[in-house]
Order: structure tokens, then sequence, then C-alpha cells
């Protein structure tokens, strides 16, 4: 084996914790409290029930993990029960518990607590009797199986069984695998890695009896061929047992075509299904370490670049109803289900790795972003003893709901995991031994290198204030280290790092570097600066998330629709958004102050929070900007914002990229803008003065400097403006303005905005507005307007668009002196759900289920369907329901591409008639 190791390693998870104050406390803490409550028994309850033995009375945990069907044996390999009894909804039973082994471990190695070590081997003891058990029957093709469920879904799969008749039989299999192992390495169990070295085997004969074409389309099904980190596990196993013989079995889990795609820098991503690939890529990058193959890290960096930004939300969560969407569209991928919670899981795993090999400070801006605002987030505000309350979906729609509780499921497995480990990125270390520490996230934390005889500590504000502190406690008088401090990507400008006399500047997104002999009691004081931020869709910059520092904040509004806020006219020249208390200079950069004490922050009066505290009250994460008066720094003017044909502003064109830099630039970009304004016919002189006197008058750079702007009396020379020695600013403006001829001011305006989809789901009504905007006594104006190929017609009052699909809406106003302003816009108009279908097949016990949607304007976007015992589901394929002794009863629906979902319809599924009856 080549042996390529990182360039840095993480700590030890017991030697780095948590300080006082942290925000993360709250969903450790609450996950801890589970951890210790719930009962081993619950958990290995499934596999004692398929292995036959006594599960002491106790119930499974429920959803997905629940017994299965009554009459379910321990199936063997050949031994395929039939569609009656192969019940869909507990076809994944086990995984829970394997994400729950992996908790215990983690904890028990963080917390550095006994009873959380013996529950791991009591844990691990039930798990190899149950392996014992299952080999005794000899039904199976290796004593090493162990499964919660029978071998013959593993078989069915090598014959390209769909999602429904099983579900994912390699994803269970690499959960429970890498529960044991990290039970081995984490609290060094003896008797876990050898049920998982057995299990490792079972594999290895399971899958080399198969050619590599059978095996790759086996890993390209739907959800059925989903195998988690199988690769990931199976290369750390080769390593830690000493087993090469088990890496040749890794690889057998690569995908040629997703390698091939990342290295060529080839997508295609579009339309698959993100957490069934994202472990995979955890997995090549152990791959490469043993094998040294570059194409594996290659592989991984180039797929990451197709996701990190381009399909990325706010938060940090990616993919709608699981799937990934168009490459570089975010605005245009938001639907009802966004941001599955396992994907962001494993995109920070992948992050992490990726850092620990290149030390690129971009992957480290993505995991604080995540770690925050989605993993935080995902951990409802509660404690329980039977849940993990965590999100499944933290999706980003208007008026969303976070997806909690999640007994069972993926993300309720992966959400055990996430909240006992929030320490172990805070620091890292250099992989060769040397005393070099790589401090990458300012929260309040300890670490104790024991190597290097000395404590680390930060004291910090985050995320409320960008100022930490430092602590070097040596054991004696000094010690020589370098510190590599990250300046967040969020700064709002350069950090400045003190110790003693010394004084460094560090730029956003980079690392500063100090090596120095460290006496106690010296403190590096790191100054991030920080405030209150929107940022912009990639596709629809206007479409913005709204930022203070690492935090995202979200809105807080039981609408359903996007919201609009004012932005452009509350920022200033470095992005800084002034809060409705932060208009005055020196109050703007303690927005986290108001924050923390107040627990929001009001913007152009709606209240903001942050997305972490996890709440369940609706949150909109995006916002639209849209003005109706022209503002600077939240300096109104009076003047409307009136729209151009092309949907713009006066606004707009002032905060047009490249950004003006300086209060020059700027008020240089605001003539230019304003007096293109007026040549449009979107300003009149008097309203041009107001708009040049506000921007000069505005404090638009911070300096907190009062200024008096005013027009130049008539006969001064010049066209622009000048800084006087007073600290005026002083207006000059051509001739002839008054007496250009400008045509008549039109626009086109919607009773209600689009949906996020950027369609309008229901009839848009549209006003059209007609101003002269030219000097002096004006007459009516004739007003007309069009829709599609209809004939021009007189404008009387608002016009319902009635029409379906793109539409083109035309207005144009004459003056008496017969100039014609005219302006055009498109409305995308779907207002009707999907037809959908249920086409039944019966076969006997059990019925197959094909669901059939058709929708002729946008495009069906997903059809989801749910019953007892199953979440709600996106349909793939034909499924299998098993009848029963009762009626049986399936919803479903089917959503347009515009985010039009149809009401749900229920298919009743009949009793199964006893044996025997007439």
């Amino acid at each position: 084996m080549t042996d390529i190791a990182p360039r840095l390693e993480p700590f030890p998870l017991g030697d780095v914790a948590l300080g006082g104050g942290s925000v993360y406390l709250r969903a450790r803490d609450a996950m801890l409290e589970l951890a210790r409550a719930y009962p081993v028994d619950r958990l290995l309850a499934v596999f004692r029930a398929n292995a036959g033995i006594d599960t002491r009375r106790a119930e499974p945990p429920g959803a997905w993990e629940g017994f299965g069907h009554p009459s379910e044996q321990a199936w063997g390999e050949d031994d395929y029960p039939g569609k009656d009894r192969a019940q869909t909804a507990n076809l994944l039973r086990g995984h829970y518990a394997g994400h729950f082994l992996s908790m215990l471990a983690l904890a028990a190695a963080s917390e550095r607590d006994e009873t959380l070590r013996a529950k791991v081997e009591e844990m691990v003891d039930g798990l190899g009797e149950v392996q014992e058990a299952l080999a005794a029957t000899g039904r199976f093709s290796h004593p090493g199986f162990l499964a919660a469920y029978g071998e013959w879904q593993f078989a069915r799969l090598e014959h390209f069984a769909p999602y429904g008749e099983i579900w994912a039989p390699y994803y269970t299999c690499h959960k429970i695998m890498a529960g044991l192992l990290d039970a081995y390495e984490l609290v060094g169990s003896e008797r876990a890695l050898e049920i998982v070295v057995a299990m490792g085997r079972w594999v290895a004969q399971r899958l080399g009896r198969l050619d590599h074409d059978r095996i790759q389309r086996m890993w390209s099904l739907y959800i059925a061929g989903e195998y988690g980190g199988m690769n990931e596990t199976l290369a750390r196993l080769s390593r830690v047992a000493g087993i090469p013989e088990f890496l040749d079995t890794a690889r057998l889990f690569d995908m040629d075509r997703l390698i091939d795609a990342g290295v060529d820098g080839v997508d295609v991503l579009t339309g698959m299904h993100a957490n069934q690939h994202l472990p995979q890529l955890i997995g090549y990058v152990h791959e490469y370490e043993i094998t040294g193959e570059r194409r594996y890290l290659d592989a991984v960096i180039g797929l990451w670049e197709q996701i990190v930004p381009g399909r990325v939300f706010a938060h940090g969560g990616t993919g709608e109803s699981e799937l990934w969407g168009p490459p570089q569209t975010v605005a245009g991928h938001i639907g009802r289900r966004n941001a599955e919670t396992c994907a962001t899981y494993n995109l920070l795993k992948i992050a992490r790795l990726l850092f620990l090999h290149t030390e690129d400070p971009r992957y480290m801006a993505y995991y604080e972003r995540a770690s925050l605002n989605h993993v935080l987030a995902s951990r409802r505000a509660a404690r329980s003893t039977t849940s993990p309350e965590v999100a499944y979906m933290f999706p980003v729609d208007p008026g969303a709901l976070p997806e909690f509780d999640n007994i069972g499921t993926c993300c309720g497995g992966t959400g055990l995991e996430n909240h006992v480990k929030h320490q172990d990125t805070v620091f890292f270390r250099a992989a060769d031994g040397g005393p070099e520490l790589w401090v990458n996230l300012l929260v309040p934390a300890r670490l104790s290198w024991w190597e290097q005889a000395v404590d680390v500590v930060l004291d910090s504000g985050h995320p409320w204030s960008g100022r930490t502190t430092l602590r070097v406690e040596p054991e004696a008088d000094a010690v020589e280290l370098t510190l590599h401090v990250r300046i967040p990507a969020w700064a709002s400008g350069p950090a400045t790092l003190r110790v003693g006399e010394e004084v460094l500047v560090g730029e956003p997104g980079t690392y500063v570097a100090l090596t120095r002999g460290w006496r106690r009691g010296e403190v590096l004081d790191i100054d991030v600066p920080m405030t209150l931020q929107a940022q912009g869709a990639i596709d629809d910059p206007a479409l913005r998330s709204v930022h203070l520092g690492p935090s995202v904040l979200v809105a807080r509004d039981d609408a359903t629709t996007t919201r609009e806020l004012p932005l452009d006219g509350l920022r200033r020249l470095d992005g800084t958004l002034l809060d409705d208390r932060g208009v005055e200079s020196s109050s703007a950069a303690d927005a986290g102050v108001r924050l923390q004490a107040d627990g929001h922050l009001a913007i152009s009066g709606m209240r903001f929070e942050p997305v972490w505290t996890g709440s369940d009250a609706r949150y909109h994460m995006y916002v639209r900007a849209r003005a109706t008066e022209v503002a600077f720094a939240s300096t109104p003017t009076g003047v409307p914002a009136r729209v151009r044909a092309d949907g713009r502003t006066l606004l707009d064109d002032v905060w047009a990229e490249p950004l003006p830099r300086t209060r020059d630039e700027f008020l240089e970009r605001v003539q230019e803008s304003a007096l293109a304004a007026r040549r449009d016919g979107l300003l009149t002189r008097a309203e041009l003065e107001r708009v040049l006197v506000g921007a000069g008058a505005a404090d638009i750079d911070g300096s907190g400097v009062t200024r008096r702007a005013r027009i130049a009396a008539a006969g001064d020379a010049g066209v622009g403006w000048e800084l006087r020695e007073t600290g005026d600013v002083v207006w000059t403006l051509p001739g002839g303005l008054d007496d250009a001829p400008l045509p008549p001011h039109v626009t086109i305006e919607t009773d209600a905005p689009p949906a996020g989809s950027g369609w309008f789901t229901a009839t848009p009504v549209v006003t059209i507005t007609a101003v002269d905007v030219s000097e002096g006594e004006h007459d009516p104006l004739v007003v007309e307007v069009r829709t599609g190929e209809e004939p021009w017609r007189s404008y009387d009052g608002p016009v319902p668009v009635e029409a379906e699909g793109v539409v083109r809406v035309e207005a144009r106003a004459t003056s008496a002196a017969g100039l014609t302003g005219y302006t055009a816009r498109e409305l995308a108009v779907d207002t009707a759900a999907p037809a959908v279908e249920a086409r039944v097949r019966f076969l006997g016990a059990s019925v197959e289920i094909t669901l059939i949607a058709q929708d002729e304007t946008s495009g069906v976007e997903r059809i989801q369907w749910g019953g007892e015992g199953t979440f709600w589901a996106t349909f793939q394929e034909a499924f299998v329901r098993t009848l029963t002794d009762r009626e049986q009863v399936i919803e479903f629906s089917a959503t347009d591409r515009a985010g039009n979902e149809g009401v749900r319809q229920r298919l009743v599924l009949p009793a199964l008639e006893p044996a025997g009856s007439a």
C-alpha cells in the first residue's frame, strides 16, 4: 500500500472541549441526554427478531425501524419472500442502530465517559450475539453476515431490483460497519473489530463473484443501489485491521462515471440523488490516501466545485426532494423540500478531508457556514429521551418549516452523530508532529495539546461578535509554536491580530501565521470586523439572504410568499446593511450586541433571527430586494423607485458591478445613474435634484460625518459635484434638463410577486402606471395594453392575465406631444397543479403501484407518496405494498416546476381476505 498522509490532522475528540457560552452546547447537551437514556435493547430489537433470539420485550425505535412483515423470517440470499412479505417501510431497518453506535462511541470519546463506554460495549456484544446466531442457521452465504433483515435484498439488488422492492441494503450495511469501526477506533472495542472484519469478509465474497459491468449498474440504481460510504469504511478497515484485500473490496464500490466526471470537469449531477453519492466522495479521499492515485482526490475536488457554491443554499444545504438541480442554480431550484440534512452531514466531512489535504481556506469557509446554519439549526430547541429531534429537510422556500423529529430515518441517524462532535474541527495540527497549530473556528473552546505540553484557550463572542482572545498556556515558561489563525471569509474587512507589540493584518478568507515563543499569560487578540450583510443568490442577485458574520438570519413571518424589502436603500459602501436601530453610524457595527440582547433584529420593520436557534416557527431564508422609494444608507429622498422595462431601477444602476468602493466613486455613480434615469423618463427635474441631495447627505461610508448637500445656484459652471471646504456636497447639473423632451414613463406591476420558482401560480393581475415626467401642465395620456398576440386596446383598469405559459404583456402611453413610452414584461404563469393518477397491479397478497403525472405548462417536478409506516417520499419507480388484514391508505400528489402541488389524493388498498374464505 502507498500511504499519502494528509498535511494536517485533527486532535482526539477528548482533547478539545467547547467553552462555556458556546451556542453549540444546546444541541450537544440535548443529544448526550438521549445517548445516556435510550435503551440499547430497543436498538437491538430488530436484529434479535431477525435472528430468532429473545428481543427482551423491547420495542424497536419506530418509523423506518420497525419489525417488518409479521411473517418475515431470517431469509437467506435465495429465499426471496415475495413482494407480499417485503414491507418497504422497514427494509432499511438496522441503519439507525449503526448511527446510534457511532454516536455513543463519539460521545464516549468526547466526554471521556465510562458509562457511555460501557454502553458501547453492551451494544457491540449484542450485535456480536446476533451475528453468531445468524451464522448458526447456515442459511447465509458467509458467517460474517449481519443485518436486521434477510440477505435476499442483496441478491435482489444483483438482479437490479428497484427501490420499493428493496431499499438500499448496502446503505444499511455501511451504517452498521461504520458504527462498529467507530467503536473500535474511538473506544478500543476489540470485539467490534472482530465483528466488522467478519462483515468485511462477507461483503468481499458477496461482490467478488460479480463482474464489473453488473456492479456499475447496481450502483447506478436510484436508492436501491445507494451504498452510503461502504468504500470509506472498507478502506479504513483495510488499514486498521491490516487486511489489504479490503482495499480491493472498497474499490468495487467505485462509480467510474462519477469519478471520470469529477476528474474531467463534466457536470453530470443534475437529477442525481445528492446523498446517494456524497458519501462515496469521502471514500474516494481515503482510497487516494492508501493507493496514491491522484484521480481519486481530483475527482472529489472537481465534484465539490460543481456543488459549492453553485448548488448550495444560504445555510449550506443542497438539493430539492433529495435531488440536485441544474448547475449554478440556487433561486431556480428552491422547492418545498430543500436541503436534506444527511447531505450537509456528508458535505462537512468532505470539506474537512479536503482541507486536511490542501489547506485551502474555502473548505473551512463552507464548513463554518454549514455547521452553524444547517447542522446546529437542524436540532430542535427541545429535550427528549426518545427522539433525536433533528430535521430531515431544512427547506428554504418562503414560510418554510424544518421537518423535525425523525426517529429512525436517515437524517435522524446522521443527526445523532452531528451534535456530539461539534468541537472536532476547531483545531488541527501538523501531521508530521511539528509545533504547528491551525485555529479554524473562532468559537469558545479549549485544547489540551499533550505532545507540546500546552493548553490553548479560545474566549470568543462567536457568533455575536468577531472579537476573540487566544491564550497559550504552556506547562513550562514558554513554548515555541506556529499558530495559523483563520480569518473568516465573512469578515467585512481586514482583521487585526495583536500579541504584545506585534500587530498583524489578515485578509478575509485567509490564514495568518504567527511563529514565536509563547510565554505563559500572553494573549493574542483577534478582531474580525463583522457587519450585517445581504447576499444575492448566484442565479438571481435580487433574491437575498441576510447574514451577520457567520450567522444566517431568517425573517420570521407567517406568510408563504416571498417577502420584499428595500435592501439596496439600507446598504453602505462596504455592504453593511442597516437595521432599524443601526441607522446611526456609531451603532451600525453593533448589530451583534443588539441581536444577542434582544434575540432579533428589525430590518425595515421585519423581525430577523439566527436560523440556528432550533425554533420551529415559520421562516424566510431569502427575501427579495425591491425598493419603492430611492434611498441611500437609510436616507430617504421621497422619490419613487420607478422601474424600467427590463425591471431595473435607479438603485440597481447605482449598485451594479463593479461596485463603487469610495464615497467619491459612489457620488460619481449616483450622478451617472440619476442623469440616465432622467433621460429615460424615470425622474422629473425636481426628483433628480432630490436624489442628488439625498445621496450627498447620506452617511454612505459609515464615517458618521454630517454633510449638507445642495444643487449649485444658477450660473455655476461645470457638470458634476464637488466637496467644499465646509464639507458641503455641491452638485452642478448640465443645461437643458428642463427642456429635454421625455416620453411618459410606463410600468407594469403585478398584484403579487411570482413564487420562488419564478412562476405565477395564481392568475396575476397587472396594473399599468403611466407618468408624464415632462415639466409644466400635462394633458391626459393615452394608455394602451395588450397580452400575447392580442391587438392593442385602451387600458381602463387592472388586467387579469388568464393565459398559461410564458405570456408577454406590453404597455404604451402617448403624450399630447406625440411622445410614446413603452414597456413590456414576460410573465410565466402556471396556476394548475399536475394531473396525477395511480395505476395498481394486484400480485396476490400485495400490489404494485405506479404513479403517473402530466403537466403541459411548466412540467412535472416530482411525484410524492406516503402511507402508514413510510415517510413522504419522492416517487421514482413502481413500488410494492403488502396487503394486510385491514384497509391501507396511500396518499399521493404531484408538484410542477412552478411549485403547484396538487391536493393529496387517496388510494385505498383492500384488506387481504383470510385464507379459505369464499
